[in-house]
Formats: structure tokens, C-alpha cells, sequence
């Protein structure tokens, strides 16, 4: 493992201690703790977890167990940012399904307790990966995992979203239509500069939108480090804060951008040597896993999320002009509006021309 990737997993993995403004009054969780999770015992540490969500999460270590807290951040926020009812709510209803989730005990709403309202969950002891290539893992191994995260997708667009009490978790049917008009929009008010790929996508996604509608539950950002292993399986899925109900194949083929994003997940032979699927083989494996067939309408997805991620790019490009982006490395960031969308106007004139 290189240096660098080491570097990402000591900024991102593990527990640090709790920021002086994250920080929150013990004795009141104790109680809620105490009301809520049998036989829990007294706190014996509090520690904040490294990774940069949205939403800050804890690391819990009580007399007989092991939690995790996730909260809202303190401060003003925007309306429906920051929903930890919601990854409550969808957490709690998965439990009953074959997609693996952390137990939990319970959401809270009143802010005296911890200062913002909060969800509690099993910790789950298993490892993160962050490196697509798996260097750390052997071949018979990478090749498990590969087929667990696509199963596990599989799985969760498989769940009856009403059986499971999600029916007004989002809104049925329309969801790429719905999407485009909203990433449409959103670039559009933040926009810099005009861009000749950008325009053209405007114009061409929504008279193109495959006509094949269904609704799902979607992650909305499922990928290789937002899933815990142990043993090279799934037992956990998290960071639901983007679920709702959607598009499956949209869900499936966002996951996918991997193979269009990093050079090394482009290189068949090299993929072949470690036992990585390539973008078709595990396109395959999904539509095996769900009885969908994929091929037909996959570059119109492709398309679409290319340029959803376009469109997230310019809008850390208007926060840097507006002064309010938070990151040293948002404007680097951001500028990747313009490769992203030249290679989505291209896969459109490859194929749809």
C-alpha cells in the first residue's frame, strides 16, 4: 500500500478525540441512554470518528456495548439538509431485510440532550476499504468483495420499499426527469462560465430519458467506503444521508462511474490479473443478480450521472466565487466540470448520433 493511500486511511479511519465545538454533555446521553438500550451501562468513552460526514458521528463505548451517534451539525442549516431522521427511518426499516444495517435504538428530536437531534446505532467491527484496487486483499479476495457490494446493491432495489413502511420515503416514478430539471437548475444558478458540453447536455437529456421508469429504494451514494467487511462480506451499509426512492439503474450505474473515473479501472488487463470485474462483467453481475437487462440504455445513465457530477463540480465553482467554499482544493475540484462534461457530450456523440 503507497504512502499516499496510507495517508487517506490514517485521515479518514479510526476515532480522534471530540472537537471542542462537537463536544456535548455526558450525563444527559447517559440518561437517554439509559431510558432507551437495555442494560446498556455507564459511558466509559466518547470518541469523534475521523471520516468527513456531513453529519457528525461518534463512537460510543459503554460497560456493554458499543454504539455510534449520529447527529445533526450545530448551526443554521438549509430546511431538508442533514436528515438524520430520514437515515434513521430507512435504517431501521431495512433491518428486516437482506440488506445488512446496524441495529438501532431509537432517534431523538430533542436538542437539550446532545444539542442537535440524533440517532443511536450498533457499532459494527469490520474494515473499510478505500482503495478500488484492493492492494491489501488477495485475488480470490477482491474478487468476493466485488460480488458482495454488487449483490448487496442488488439487494436493496430488490426490498418492497411499501412493504417495508417506506412508501412516502420520496416520490414514486419521474426520477431522472426530476433529477436532470434539478441538476439543470442548480448549475444553471451557479454557473461561471459558459459551457458549450453543459449546454448541450441541458438540451439533450430530458428528450432522451430511456422509457423504462420504476421506483426503488436508492442510496444515492453507495460505494466501496461506505460499506463495512468482515471476513470480505458486507455487514453493514451506511452514510444513508442521499436515500430515497429512485431509479434503481440510475442508483446501480452512479456506482459505477469508478470504471469512467479512474484510469487503472480502465486497464481490462490489469483488471484481469487481480480479479476485478470490468464495467461490463460487473454490469452483468448486477443484471444477473436482479433479471434487469442493463445494455441497452447504460450510456444514457452513464450520461446522466456524468453530468449530475458535473454539475455538483460548478456548483463548488460558484461557492468559490461567491467566497463560501469551505475547502484549499474546492476551485481544483470544481474545475473538473469541464472534463466531465466534454466526456459526457462525447459518450453522447459516440452513441446516440
Amino acid at each position: 500500500m503507497s504512502k499516499e493511500k496510507e495517508s487517506i486511511e490514517d485521515i479518514y479511519l479510526g476515532t480522534k478525540e471530540v472537537s471542542e465545538n462537537l463536544k456535548f454533555d455526558n450525563n444527559k446521553l447517559q440518561e437517554w441512554l439509559d431510558e432507551n438500550i437495555k442494560s446498556v451501562g455507564r459511558i466509559q468513552t466518547v470518541e469523534q470518528f475521523k471520516g468527513g460526514q456531513s453529519n457528525p458521528t461518534y463512537k460510543i463505548t459503554t460497560e456493554n456495548k458499543k454504539l455510534v451517534l449520529r447527529r445533526k451539525p450545530p448551526g443554521k442549516l438549509l430546511p431538508s439538509a442533514h436528515a438524520v431522521d430520514r437515515e434513521y427511518r430507512v435504517i431501521t426499516a431495512l433491518a428486516e431485510t437482506n440488506v445488512p444495517v446496524p441495529a438501532t435504538y431509537g432517534l431523538c428530536e430533542d436538542s437539550d440532550v446532545v444539542g442537535t437531534p440524533f440517532f443511536v446505532m450498533d457499532f459494527l467491527d469490520g474494515k473499510v476499504y478505500w482503495d478500488h484496487m484492493l492492494p491489501s486483499v488477495s485475488k480470490e479476495e477482491r474478487i468476493k468483495i466485488y460480488q458482495q457490494k454488487n449483490q448487496v446493491l442488488a439487494n436493496l432495489h430488490s426490498v418492497d420499499y411499501k412493504k417495508v413502511g417506506l412508501e412516502t420515503y420520496g416520490k414514486p416514478g419521474d426520477y431522472v426527469s426530476r433529477q436532470v430539471s434539478r441538476w439543470t437548475k442548480q448549475y444553471l444558478a451557479s454557473e461561471t462560465d459558459s459551457i458549450p458540453a453543459m449546454n448541450n447536455l441541458i438540451e439533450w437529456l430530458p428528450a432522451n430519458i430511456p422509457n423504462e421508469d420504476e421506483t426503488t429504494i436508492v442510496h444515492g451514494d453507495f460505494r466501496l467506503d461506505n460499506m463495512i467487511y468482515k471476513n470480505h462480506e458486507v455487514i453493514g451499509v451506511l452514510d444513508w444521508e442521499l436515500s430515497t426512492l429512485g431509479h434503481p439503474i440510475a442508483d446501480f450505474s452512479y456506482h459505477c462511474l469508478t470504471w469512467r473515473t479512474l484510469p487503472a479501472m480502465q486497464d481490462l488487463k490489469l483488471l484481469k490479473e487481480l480479479g476485478i470485474p470490468s464495467e461490463v462483467e460487473y454490469r452483468d453481475m448486477y443484471s444477473e443478480n436482479t433479471g434487469k437487462d442493463l445494455s441497452k440504455n447504460w450510456e444514457f445513465y452513464m450520461v446522466f450521472n456524468i453530468f449530475k457530477v458535473a454539475a455538483i463540480c460548478q456548483g463548488i465553482l460558484g461557492r468559490v466565487r461567491d467566497g463560501t467554499a469551505s475547502s484549499k482544493h474546492a476551485e481544483e475540484r470544481g474545475m473538473q466540470v469541464y472534463p466531465l462534461s466534454d466526456g459526457a457530450w462525447s459518450i453522447v456523440e459516440a452513441y446516440f448520433k
